[in-house]
């Protein structure tokens, strides 16, 4: 979806994200006159009559030197930025919403001024290919300042997420505005897995689910419902498997309402550390694969997916799964003899779907392949993989070689810094690999930010490879592309081979990327004692603030690929 106005100075190009929009724009011809002082960005809704415009938190300083502590719409605070990822309030409608991008200007008296406008509109939909496959992310975003606008002023984050995970089950939100917060903290995955639970209890479906951490009552007070319809495996190992873990306390629970040998416990070679629930009912067929924990923080304080797809290939791959899971008891070697381990096609109707479960055995492990994989990229990866840093193996070498190769665009995140990986060309790339969190002495016009307690903030375990061509394809699951999650670990795994479904994990690791990335750039603006601020047109001896994005490597790379 591409902006037509020929006489508009630059371009505009939408890409469709999950519950999001990248938006994102290029100079025509060289680069923009010095007085260019950024875009307003408005948008309307399907349906709708008028245009809202975004805000922005950064704003201009005023003739003393302060800054506005107020939001300002992007008319009168433009984006400086080449590209955006907004969060329409209302992306589940049907229809277009049309996005409305305007070049502004700055004149010597500092009177902002309107160029020349492109206009796009492009079809969110809830579904990214209905009745077939969903692509469902959970926010991730208690550490921002959206999350302390909406919520943090009625009641500090521990009145909405049980502060300690062995007594999540007994935890009940104390937070005036719960209901809301958790809805948008839990985004489309919460509401995606809640809702095929709910219908699985509806169609009197048989469940199979397989569970890590798990101590979300949502999801218990579901899985009683079920009955003996439902059987699961639920984690054991440290410290899962202790006396007092909430996981050792819903064993007992589902014990009362499925009976004792619909649920077995299970670690595998090292941890069972999937995260699948199977639906198989009359007429709700319906599998969740991904890396959303049935947790309070999975589904709310991490950055987590969710895929959800439909139809009875998958659901019969699923159910073989489990039973080979019980079947091999912890036997790591006769479950990586099954055809559970192998790649099996998901049946999906015009989308190019495997899976595979771990534990692997030597014939058919998959992480060397997805290293060279990776390798052979030849426009992007981009990434978010949790514990990267304790992975080590042919992903973590293949990320750190295509990083310093400044002919492929890279950008990813991790949760922890990443020894030898961190890297920054001139004419390359840049990977900040972190999951930083504000929490005190921030600047201006910023407030303090939660952290949603110790412990992983970003938990995706994805990698997307050339989103901008016909060969796009992602990597995802519960598999944290290692060792011990190719041999050893039960885990899922998926490569999709889809342009539209790749695109979504895209601007999924991008909005993260800025979303830390900015983060960075507070801290260091507080440790100089600089106060964050737009640009104005640069002075004789200045720079304009878009001059890097012209002149710097990888920022003109990031400039292309998405406009």
């Amino acid at each position: 979806m591409v902006g037509t106005n020929v006489n508009a100075p630059f371009s505009l190009k939408l890409h469709r994200g999950d519950g999001k929009t990248l938006i994102a724009m290029n100079w025509k011809a060289g680069q923009p006159p010095q007085d260019f002082v950024g875009f307003a960005i408005e948008y309307q809704e399907p349906g709708g009559k008028r245009f809202f415009a975004l805000n922005n938190r950064l704003g201009f300083l005023d003739a003393s030197g302060n800054v506005n502590p107020k939001k300002l719409s992007t008319l009168q605070s433009p984006i400086q930025k080449f590209r955006w990822v907004h969060f329409p309030r209302n992306a589940e409608l049907v229809g277009d919403f049309i996005y409305r991008i305007t070049p502004m200007s700055m004149d010597a008296q500092g009177k902002l001024g309107k160029g020349e406008a492109q206009q796009a509109a492009i079809q969110l939909a809830r579904e990214t290919y209905p009745g077939v496959a969903n692509v469902t992310f959970t926010r991730g975003f208690v550490s921002s300042q959206a999350f302390v606008d909406r919520y943090l002023k009625h009641g500090p984050i521990d009145t909405l997420v049980a502060p300690v995970a062995a007594g999540g089950l007994n935890f009940k939100p104390t937070h005036p505005d719960a209901q809301a917060a958790l809805a948008w903290m839990g985004f489309e995955a919460r509401a995606a897995i809640l809702e095929t639970l709910d219908q699985a209890i509806a169609d009197d479906a048989e469940v199979r689910i397989v569970a890590y951490d798990f101590n979300l009552p949502e999801i218990l007070d579901r899985l009683v419902q079920l009955g003996p319809s439902l059987k699961i495996i639920i984690d054991d190992s440290d410290p899962h498997g202790d006396d007092d873990s909430a996981e050792t306390a819903a064993e007992s629970l589902l014990v009362a309402s499925a009976g004792r040998t619909n649920v077995r416990r299970q670690h595998m070679g090292n941890l069972q550390h999937n995260k699948t629930i199977a639906v198989n009912g009359p007429n709700v067929k319906k599998v969740v694969f991904g890396s959303t924990n049935l947790s309070w923080r999975g589904f709310y304080v991490q950055a987590n997916n969710a895929l959800v797809v439909t139809g009875q290939k998958p659901v019969d791959l699923a159910f073989a799964a489990f039973d080979s899971y019980l079947a091999s008891n912890n036997a790591v070697a006769s479950f990586g003899a099954t055809p559970s381990a192998d790649w099996q096609d998901l049946g999906l109707a015009g989308i190019d779907a495997k899976v595979a479960f771990s534990p692997h055995s030597a014939a058919n492990a998959k992480l060397d392949k997805i290293g060279a994989d990776l390798k052979s990229a030849t426009s992007s990866v981009l990434y978010s993989l949790a514990f990267l840093a304790q992975t080590g193996g042919a992903v973590t070498d293949a990320i750190a070689d295509l990083t310093a190769d400044s002919r492929i665009f890279v950008y990813g995140i991790s949760d922890k810094e990443v020894g030898g990986i961190e890297v920054q060309n001139p004419d390359g790339n840049v990977t900040p690999v972190f999951a930083t969190e504000l929490t005190h002495n921030v600047p201006e016009p910023f407030k303090s930010e939660p952290t949603g307690g110790t412990g992983t903030r970003m938990h995706h375990k994805f990698t997307v490879i050339d989103f901008d061509k016909p060969a796009a394809r992602v990597y995802l699951g519960s598999y944290n592309f290692s060792k011990p999650a190719d041999r050893q670990n039960g885990e899922n795994l998926l490569v999709i081979r889809d342009r539209r479904i790749a695109v979504s994990y895209m601007i999924e690791a991008l909005s993260l990327f800025d979303h830390y990335s900015f983060r960075v750039a507070v801290k260091k603006a507080n440790e100089k004692g600089k106060k964050l601020h737009l640009a104005r047109p640069p002075a004789q001896d200045e720079k304009p603030w878009f001059e890097d994005d012209f002149a710097v490597g990888y920022k003109i790379k990031d400039r292309l690929l998405f406009s």
